[in-house]
This record gives structure tokens, C-alpha cells and sequence, in this order.
């Protein structure tokens, strides 16, 4: 069997767990390839509302493997916050949750980190979550950091230590006070707890499932327009948001990727600093922001909104290799008489382009608009695509005919049920 992949497609929060919750039970093995607890994916079913970081959005249904990939960074102290939260569903996670041993560790030291670089940075702050990704990869990449498996080795607390000796001489650099000692207690208490879990070598195990052709999603973090080499940056996050990503974050060969499925809402939003060419500074945005309730699930800061960008969306279904698109959110554009969509950009110069300029931070970009009728339906009861009004299926037609991908699933609000597909 081939591994199907599902990622965002704009700067993030485009409604992936609802997704992958949704899909879930066509599936043996749900794996997360990459990203850490600065990701936020949103679940509700039968009344419940559950945010999950780290943990992949499979983990509700029964006699399904969940994988945290190697190309995750894991935090212990919000890993194990995490279960203690998924307790009253008494899931049997010992049962059906593996860790990969070669998965990074985030130190108290890596957001210690994290702040005082944001701090340092002033007005030119990126937004980031301060959750220690950016560190704990960077430590990755530099050949320093420590992985899950090094955590069942006898030297680890010296291995620690060693580490943070280093994290200490940086951050003397910086204007930055900080009390590591009531940090570590914490930490050191969830790493006994994570060594009760499977901890594994998940590249084997998730070979072994495709080749015993059982089903297998590997789901992302972030969005593609946040990936660290093709998103807006610097504005963007420390790991590989795409496709690519779910190869080289679970140890799965090119030729086993099958179905791409690219999410993304109906309009764009973004959390934190970096370009945005849509974005809306009007009542009308205001409006979308109140009605989709757009504040980060794992930050709470209000999302920043806008119209649908194509350009932005061609370019991110191109370097991914999407085959099918769901569209998140549609109910929200119910209260809007009348819709955008970017359909070009004007530069500084004059031209006018459909491609993703190098870097949007020191172009003038100017999006080009299309106007298209609103529906002016309340449409989350819809359950067909046949009820659907008629201003919404030109909506999508339109979409469909721009990008050149179908549109397979429209979502029409945020529990599981209000799923309609095309």
C-alpha cells in the first residue's frame, strides 16, 4: 500500500485534525512526520472539544497505530500533559501509540532559547510560539541534540547536562533572565513517564505496515506556506511542512507516496508576524475573524485574516503534489454578501504575475481581485452536495478549474458530522 499524505496548504490552522479525524477509520496507521506542540489541530465529536500538539489526530479512534515520526520534535513535560488530558476517553494509548527513539527532545533550555531570540529580534520578531522548536532543531541540525532513545541510555542526565552547559554560554549573550532550575523538576518526571510508552524504531514499523498493506496517513503540522525552504521566509517554521517532509520525517521512500491531500480554508489566515498579501485591516475582516473564531489553538493570539490567495495556493499544490483538496470553513463565508479571491499579483514594477515572488517582504505586492456572489446560507446542516447553494458550487467550480485539482471534501463546520463530500 502507498502512504497517503495530508498537509496544510496556506500559513497553518487550515483545519487538518478535523480532517484526519474524519479520515481516520480508513486508516490503520496515522503517523505525524513532522512539527512539534507549537501545532494545534482541533477535534470535536459527540460534544467534545480536544486540541491536540503533539499527539496524532488518529488517536480517538480504536485499533488504529499512532506514530510520533522521527521528524517531530517532542517536548516531555506537553507530551505528558497531553495524556493526562486524553484520560477520561479511556483510550489505551500503551496499546496504540509509538514513538520513534530517533524523535528530538525540547529542554527547558531549548525555550529558553526560543524567547530570548524573539526577544532580541524587537519589532522584527517572527512570531514564534516559544515552544523551543526552533532550537531543538537547530540542535538537530548542529549534531548536538538529544533524541527519545538517548533517554533509556545510563549517561543520559550527563548527556543533558553536557548540553545545557551550552545553552547556558549562549544565552549569556542576551538581556534575558531565566529560572532553569524550577523547569527541570517537571521535565525530569515527564521523561520517566515517557519511558513507560513505545519507543521504537519507527521507520521499520511503518515499512512493515506498508508492506503488510495496511492503510497509513502521515499527517503535517504548520501549513506549506510556514515550510523552512519554501515558505515566507524568515517568516516561517523549522521543518519541512511538505510532502517531502513526511519522506524524510518517517523514513518512507518517494515511490510509497500515494493520494496528497492538501487542506485549506475557504479564505487565508496567518498567526504572528510575515507577508500576507490578502489580508484584510477592514470590518469585513473583523467579521471572518469573529465568525470562523480565529485565535490559535495553541497560542490563543487572534489570526490575522484575508481572502483566498490562488497564486499563493497553485504554488503550494505545485511543490507538494496535491491530487485532492478539502476546503475548510466554508460556513464561514455564510455572512458575506459578496466574495474575493486573489487571482494575480501586481508588482512594484508593473507586472503582473501568478508566481510566488522570491521574497515577499521586500516586494510590493499588490493582489489582484476577482468578485464572485456570496451564498448568504446558513450551510451547516448541509449534508450533500446537492443542498448546497448555488453561489458555493461556483465558489468551488471555480477553484477547481484554477487549480486543476478536484475539491473532494467541503467542511461546513467544525464537528466531525459536518463533513460533505463532493
Amino acid at each position: 500500500m502507498k502512504v497517503d499524505v495530508l498537509l496544510g496548504l496556506q500559513w497553518g490552522d487550515e483545519g487538518k485534525g478535523k480532517v484526519v479525524d474524519y479520515l481516520a477509520p480508513k486508516y490503520n496507521v496515522v503517523a505525524r512526520f513532522q512539527g512539534g506542540p507549537n501545532a494545534g489541530h482541533t477535534l470535536e465529536f459527540d460534544g467534545h472539544k480536544h486540541v491536540l500538539h503533539q499527539i496524532p489526530s488518529g488517536i480517538f479512534r480504536e485499533n488504529i497505530k499512532n506514530i510520533i515520526g522521527n521528524g517531530v520534535v517532542l517536548d516531555p513535560v506537553v507530551f505528558k500533559k497531553e495524556i493526562e488530558g486524553l484520560a477520561k476517553f479511556e483510550i489505551n494509548l500503551k496499546a496504540n501509540l509509538f514513538i520513534s527513539k530517533k524523535t528530538q527532545l525540547i529542554l527547558p533550555s531549548h525555550k529558553l532559547l526560543d524567547a530570548a531570540y524573539e526577544q532580541s529580534k524587537g519589532k522584527n520578531k517572527i512570531g514564534s510560539t516559544l515552544k523551543g522548536i526552533g532550537p531543538s532543531y537547530q540542535d538537530k541540525i548542529a549534531r548536538n541534540g538529544l533524541r527519545v532513545g538517548d533517554i533509556l541510555a545510563p549517561g543520559f542526565e550527563e548527556r543533558y547536562r553536557n548540553l545545557v552547559s551550552k545553552h547556558e554560554n549562549t544565552l549569556k549573550h542576551y538581556e534575558f533572565e531565566y529560572d532553569l532550575a524550577a523547569a527541570e523538576a517537571p521535565f525530569f518526571e515527564a521523561i520517566e513517564f515517557l519511558r513507560e510508552f513505545n519507543l521504537v524504531n519507527s521507520e521499520y514499523l511503518i515499512n512493515k505496515s506498508i508492506q503488510s498493506s495496511d492503510t497509513v496517513l502521515a499527517e503535517g503540522a504548520q501549513g506549506s506556506l510556514l515550510d523552512i525552504d519554501f515558505g515566507s521566509y524568515p517568516y516561517v517554521t523549522s521543518s519541512n511542512t511538505m510532502t517531502a517532509g513526511a519522506c524524510t520525517g518517517l523514513g518512507v521512500a518517494p515511490q510509497n507516496i500515494g493520494e496528497v491531500f492538501g487542506i485549506f480554508k475557504a479564505y487565508c489566515t496567518r498567526v504572528g508576524g510575515g507577508p500576507f498579501p490578502t489580508e484584510l485591516f477592514d470590518a469585513t475582516g473583523e467579521a471572518i475573524q469573529k465568525e470562523g473564531n480565529e485565535f490559535g489553538a495553541t497560542t490563543g493570539r487572534a489570526r490575522r485574516c484575508g481572502w483566498l490567495d490562488l497564486p499563493a495556493l497553485k504554488y503550494a499544490i505545485m511543490i507538494n503534489g496535491v491530487t485532492q483538496l478539502f476546503m475548510m470553513k466554508a460556513d464561514v463565508l455564510s455572512i458575506l454578501d459578496e466574495i474575493k479571491i486573489c487571482t494575480a499579483y501586481k508588482l512594484s514594477d508593473g507586472t503582473i504575475t501568478e508566481e510566488m515572488p522570491f521574497q515577499l517582504l521586500d516586494e510590493e505586492v499588490k493582489p489582484i481581485y476577482e468578485t464572485l456572489p456570496g451564498w448568504k446560507d446558513d450551510i451547516t446542516g448541509v449534508r450533500s452536495m446537492d443542498d448546497m447553494p448555488a453561489a458555493l458550487e461556483s465558489y468551488i467550480k471555480y477553484i477547481e478549474e484554477a487549480t486543476g485539482v478536484p475539491i473532494k471534501i467541503v467542511s461546513v463546520g467544525p464537528d466531525r458530522t459536518q463533513t460533505v463530500i463532493n
